[in-house]
């Protein structure tokens, strides 16, 4: 008799991959059990292949519904949910997809998908109290700068090489014509989004890494000298400001609060 931890292996094995033989045997009761876990297994799958599909609509749009579900199908078997989330599930599948397709095919589909990802991801934010300018008057400079800052759930940064942003208004204004022809273009985007809205932004590439690095975690000084290697000329105390006024802000984190 296989342990428990063997049994679940099996399982798993059975509903992930279809490998029902080594299961087979442990299962019991009815008249095709064996039958009966298949169709357990179809309708994860199916399940999992559905839940992409409504996180990538445009994405859908861009390559097609059956090219998006055949790479949907192969990215759930080789990359199942590792945690209990659904709404997590598909972060990778940007990059999965690209290499589905082929990046000499579409070569910003990789971009393009993530910024997709991204929409979703911020429209399901909740907006907290941001903080006002206030909230940092009573500490030093030295203190302020060695600080880190709480941001608004719903916000994320995407750098790309071709103008995705402007490919996803096509999308979204329903105005594309049927070739669309994108040039090389840089472009730093800022994405916000709360309760089923969302916009996204281009940004100057110093500001972006400025604030992107303050989403990761970074003191304001660490945020400012990844933005300086970028531009020697980018002002801290604009970007600051602006970031607080913007409303992006929570505040800061808790280190700084006990130090005050």
């Amino acid at each position: 008799m296989p342990s428990l931890a063997e049994t679940q292996l099996r399982l798993r094995g059975a509903v992930v991959d279809g490998k029902i033989a080594a299961i087979a045997p442990l299962l019991v009761g009815g008249r095709d059990a064996a039958l009966r876990l298949a169709i357990h297994a179809r309708h994860y799958r199916a399940s999992l292949t559905a839940a992409i599909r409504t996180k990538f609509p445009a994405t859908a749009w861009l390559v097609g519904t059956r090219v998006l579900d055949a790479a949907a199908q192969e990215f759930v078997r080789k990359h199942p949910p590792a945690g209990p989330c659904i709404a997590e599930y598909g972060e990778q599948f940007p990059v999965f997809l690209s290499r589905h397709v082929g990046a000499a095919r579409v070569p910003y589909l990789h971009s393009f998908a993530e910024l997709d990802w991204h929409l979703g991801q911020v429209a399901i934010a909740i907006e907290r109290p941001a903080a006002a300018r206030d909230a940092f008057s009573t500490l030093a400079i030295d203190t302020l700068m060695d600080t880190s800052l709480a941001l608004q759930g719903g916000l994320r940064y995407l750098h790309a090489s071709w103008p995705v942003d402007e490919l996803m208004k096509l999308y979204l204004t329903d105005t594309a014509t049927s070739e669309v022809h994108l040039a090389l273009e840089k472009v730093w985007l800022e994405v916000r989004g709360v309760r089923g809205e969302f916009q996204f932004d281009r940004l100057e590439a110093a500001e972006f890494v400025f604030r992107k690095a303050i989403l990761q975690d970074r003191s304001i000084s660490a945020a400012a000298e990844r933005a300086f290697e970028v531009d020697a000329s980018f002002d801290v105390r604009r970007a600051f400001t602006a970031l607080i006024d913007s409303g992006r802000v929570v505040g800061p984190t808790p280190p700084a609060w006990e130090g005050e």
